[in-house]
């Protein structure tokens, strides 16, 4: 596994495991608290990712944002990153070969933060975390673990935008996801530092 924020930065600027490094404009690694005890993980870049190198800055970003701080946790204390680093072309899903060819990079991601709770944001995720067989309509709400730490699935917040019906199940799952955090004693943590 990787040992470092710097080597794990410097392999995927130069990855090329997969077709989507050819058509994006910059790779989209993630961003937030290192050490955070809440991990968020996404489908891939789009267009306003792609043009600023940064996960979830477009709407489904600003919205994502909003959740967060309805369960009062400020966005920079939370780690935020997607299933493949490259935007795919007009954002379609990225293909199972593409999520596999960016694996390492999630894992390294995943052991570099150590997160206590993991949030999977939509089908993508959902499948490139738990397996193909997993579908977020059924599972989202519900817990699972892998390699020791809690996930639970809820809908990426572009669904959200697309059908509003689904934000009180959305809601519904980010209380699940706080009070997992309040039970693990990491939710205050979280605002440690906070003015």
């Amino acid at each position: 596994m990787r040992t470092s924020w710097a080597q794990l930065s410097q392999e995927i600027s130069a990855c090329a495991n997969c077709a989507l490094c050819e058509g994006c404009m910059q790779k989209v690694p993630g961003q937030g608290d290192p050490n955070a005890a809440l991990m968020l993980i996404g489908e891939g870049p789009g267009q306003q990712e792609d043009n600023q190198g940064l996960a979830f800055v477009g709407p489904a970003g600003q919205l994502l944002t909003k959740m967060l701080a309805a369960i009062q946790l400020p966005r920079e204390r939370v780690y935020i990153c997607n299933i493949v680093k490259c935007r795919p072309p007009q954002n379609r899903t990225p293909l199972p070969e593409e999520m596999e060819a960016c694996r390492t990079h999630l894992l390294a991601q995943w052991a570099l933060v150590q997160p206590r709770v993991v949030l999977l944001l939509g089908a993508t995720a959902v499948q490139g975390v738990l397996g193909e067989s997993y579908r977020i309509t059924r599972c989202h709400g519900q817990w699972y673990e892998r390699g020791g730490v809690p996930v639970l699935a809820t809908f990426h917040p572009s669904a959200l935008l697309r059908d509003e019906s689904k934000k009180r199940d959305a809601w519904m799952d980010l209380k699940i996801v706080r009070q997992k955090l309040i039970e693990l004693g990491a939710y205050p943590d979280l605002l440690k530092g906070e003015p």
